[in-house]
């Protein structure tokens, strides 16, 4: 089976597995696990800010920064198809307590001017904008990378008002390689950052949130909250340290491939591609095959291929690790004799 649903399916590399079988550990909720603090030391280095916070979920993670950020009844904008308004379970407001604002973006990308008038002060009438969520690369519209120009903007109208910036980084690493700027750039243009070491980069478990060292002794008290304060987590968090060191210039690869996959499907009839392709997502329309997307899932699957739904009529195709270029070759020959 040919696994292309998401990069969360690769598996830890033998290095991963042997860094966790050798890691120091000790209890993480005193501090004391050197596996879990080098790593967050490391993470907070590459990313350019003061200190960090390792967390089971990228899910989590986002959760903690707005919790941490947020005050009940305040209002955080953010995308209208972002990761943490459709795909987070509606947890902003049922454990923030929080009210969404969404600006419809182009390719991940909210206007900078949408985003200033969507600011709301103090009025009786309206809650107060408490955050300000922007996410790269962003997952709905393709992988698409969000320019290094349109955070800087939004950035600056957020200090002006003095309103706080998280970046849902989610695949961070993937925007940096793609787009060749240094992920400290990005990371500039944020108060806060989470991102996943379980996606493009392979290691088995875990998130970062980093910021200035203030705000992430607030958010180790919410994670601690929210049940993610682990003891020996170590174990799960070495691989993370491999996956930091050795596994964010290849990168490329899995961007390389996701373009020769979207170069073979849109020669098929019946397939089109609907996204611009920076880094390793890809969405293929079925409609003129004359199947819907799920209809197409199955016919996939029973010839050896997995990928997920992502509309009516799209489908989403993730390169990663565990998918060579031969494989992803193959998979357009199998496409090609499916719709044949």
């Amino acid at each position: 089976m040919i696994d292309l649903r998401s990069d969360t399916v690769t598996k830890p590399t033998k290095e991963m597995r042997q860094a966790a079988f050798d890691a120091p550990v000790g209890d993480d909720v005193y501090g004391e696990d050197p596996s879990i603090n080098e790593l967050e030391r490391l993470a907070a280095e590459k990313l350019g800010k003061e200190a960090a916070l390792y967390v089971p979920s990228g899910t989590q993670g986002n959760q903690i920064a707005v919790l941490t950020h947020c005050q009940p009844g305040q209002e955080v904008i953010l995308e209208a198809t972002s990761h943490i308004f459709v795909y987070e379970g509606a947890a902003i407001s049922a454990l923030a307590g929080v009210q969404p604002m969404t600006i419809k973006g182009e390719r991940g990308a909210m206007n900078p001017r949408d985003v200033a008038a969507a600011i709301r002060g103090e009025n009786i009438h309206f809650p107060e904008t408490g955050l300000i969520c922007l996410e790269n690369t962003h997952n709905k519209a393709g992988g698409a990378v969000v320019p290094l120009e349109n955070m800087q903007a939004i950035y600056e109208t957020a200090k002006e008002r003095g309103i706080p910036v998280h970046l849902d980084g989610a695949r961070l690493f993937n925007a940096a390689v793609a787009s060749g700027v240094d992920v400290k750039e990005y990371a500039a243009c944020t108060d806060t950052v989470q991102f996943c070491l379980s996606k493009g980069l392979g290691a088995p478990v875990g998130s970062i949130i980093a910021g200035s060292a203030t705000f992430i002794t607030r958010a180790r008290k919410w994670r601690k909250r929210l049940g993610g304060g682990m003891r020996q987590a170590g174990i799960i968090a070495a691989p993370g340290l491999v996956a930091l060191r050795t596994m964010i210039d290849r990168l490329a690869d899995d961007h390389a491939n996701a373009r020769i996959l979207a170069e073979g499907l849109g020669a098929i009839a019946g397939l089109r591609i609907e996204n611009q392709v920076d880094t390793n997502i890809l969405l293929v329309n079925t409609e003129d095959a004359g199947l819907n997307s799920e209809e197409f899932l199955a016919r996939l699957k029973d010839v050896g291929v997995l990928a997920v739904p992502f509309g009516p009529n799209t489908v989403r195709f993730v390169t990663h690790y565990d998918v060579s270029r031969e494989q992803v070759r193959e998979v357009v020959g199998i496409m090609e004799e499916l719709l044949r």
